[in-house]
């Protein structure tokens, strides 16, 4: 009996030892972060350079810059050649060619409106332009937290991985120290009722010859089946646990296969605003800083309507239109056109005259009649229709972006409140977890709570990084809105 004593206590011990050493190793140690630079203004440079979209708004604006002298510039003049293959005979001689030089001249106005056209135009394109720089930027910056918030989950999954792999060798421990006690209790106890047995047998004797009963022999089988059955339930219940802790173990694991699939997929589009191969791998850091804004908030929704490309754009394109109106009304005036006529004469001998044989020049004047009105007055009409549709355009525009500037707003303010909850159930979670393990080092219980309290450490740390995460995209956001460049144009 004292070597089953012994035994129990070796196996409680070696138990208590490992929680111990759980908790004084894995509890409180703190998650490593190691330090990387933050590449993302790198990626938002590569992506200003290298992105298609951008590109192509580039070479639009470069292309309507090109039209600028086109329309600026004098019809070409006009020169006309005319041989005849016989002199022709005229009174002052033999006439061989014609020569004809013509140069048209618009209606005061018409190329200096036409010039501003374009140029309006091409301000406008330029405007494209930065929206469409402004929206890559958004676009990279909101898949870099978007990675992010992958990164983090991928790793507190693992943590928890390993939370429940230190728990189930915990308690198979404590299966394997529960069947040791139970076996000892069966085994001493068997001796005991044997013991038992003999002494009630001999008392037996003496008491039927007393005339007594033997009832008191049958108490002692029967406390020794109830303690084995003690002993199966509480094993039982070990057995359970472990195969609890797997089950939630491969759950994690099918979560962890999950996310790096999505992760491969934030990849690709990632790396598709870059215009690089989809499988290059990004680097991220460790650790997720908060990002600040640097303006006002009451200045944002005024700054947004003053500084917005796409409202800029829209305005370059009404001023065109102005232009183009007076441009298409000056052009329903004549054009006057200033030529040179020159005709080559030969000497003829039949002719006496004293211009025999001296050239002719000829200066000419010519003036287009814009009778036909109607098409005029279209070009008149057309502008006044596209100006009411830019002008609309314009209040549909400003009226998104208010949407988008309350919806913003509430994810702004959202994302605080839910960095200040988040950090704030961690300290309290954190606080518990250092009394639950002092309480436990005195008592050697409540290890479930103790592995609980340290997953919802985690799950907090993890939501704390979401909403982060949202924060950041929430005030890159409102920095698209107000146009502002994280990379100097």
């Amino acid at each position: 009996m004292k070597n089953n004593i012994s035994h129990i206590m070796k196996v409680k011990w070696h138990w208590k030892y490992n929680l111990f050493l759980f908790i004084s190793i894995f509890l409180f140690q703190p998650i490593s972060v190691s330090s990387q630079t933050d590449s993302l203004m790198q990626y938002l440079a590569i992506a200003a350079k290298n992105n298609p979209n951008v590109l192509q708004k580039y070479n639009e604006y470069q292309a309507a810059m090109q039209k600028v002298p086109q329309v600026g510039s004098l019809p070409d003049p006009e020169l006309s050649i005319g041989v005849f293959l016989s002199p022709m005979e005229v009174l002052a001689g033999k006439q061989v060619a014609d020569f004809r030089l013509m140069q048209m001249f618009p209606w005061f106005g018409v190329l200096k409106n036409g010039k501003d056209e374009m140029s309006l135009m091409a301000k406008a394109n330029y405007e494209s332009f930065r929206d469409a720089k402004l929206q890559v930027f958004f676009d990279v910056q909101r898949t870099w937290f978007e990675l992010q918030k992958l990164q983090q989950n991928i790793r507190i999954s693992e943590k928890n991985i390993d939370i429940l792999h230190t728990l189930e060798r915990l308690s198979v421990i404590k299966f394997q120290a529960s069947s040791s006690t139970g076996n000892s209790q069966s085994s001493s106890s068997g001796n005991t009722s044997s013991g038992s047995s003999q002494n009630a047998s001999s008392g037996s004797s003496g008491m039927n010859t007393m005339g007594g009963n033997t009832g008191a022999t049958k108490t002692q089988p029967r406390s020794s089946m109830q303690s084995s059955s003690m002993s199966s339930s509480s094993g039982g219940s070990g057995l359970v646990d472990v195969y609890r802790i797997q089950i939630e173990i491969g759950d994690l694991e099918n979560n962890i296969a999950v996310l790096k699939n999505q992760q491969k997929t934030v990849v690709a589009r990632f790396n598709s605003y870059l215009n690089r191969s989809m499988k290059t791998s990004v680097s991220l850091p460790d650790t997720l800083k908060v990002d600040t804004l640097a303006y006002s908030l009451a200045l944002v929704s005024d700054s947004m309507l003053a500084n917005n490309p796409m409202l800029g754009m829209l305005q370059f394109e009404q001023l065109s239109i102005d232009a183009k109106k007076k441009m298409v009304t000056r052009m329903g005036y004549p054009m006057v056109g200033v030529g040179l006529n020159y005709s080559l004469i030969n000497k003829s001998e039949m002719s006496t005259s004293a211009m025999n044989g001296k050239d002719m020049i000829m200066p000419m004047v010519t003036v287009t009649l814009p009778i036909y009105r109607k098409k005029y007055k279209a070009m008149q009409t057309e502008a006044d229709f596209k100006k009411t549709a830019t002008e609309l355009g314009y209040k549909t525009t400003a009226n998104s972006l208010q949407t988008d500037y309350y919806e913003v707003m509430q994810q702004y303010e959202d994302a605080q409140l839910r960095i200040k909850l988040n950090e704030r159930q961690s300290e309290l979670a954190q606080k518990s977890l250092e009394i639950m393990t002092i309480s436990f080092s005195a008592s050697g219980a409540n290890l479930s709570d103790l592995l609980r309290i340290r997953q919802q450490l985690l799950d907090y740390d993890l939501k704390k990084i979401e909403a982060i995460a949202d924060y950041n995209t929430s005030i890159a956001w409102l920095k698209r809105l107000m146009a502002v460049s994280e990379i100097k144009e």
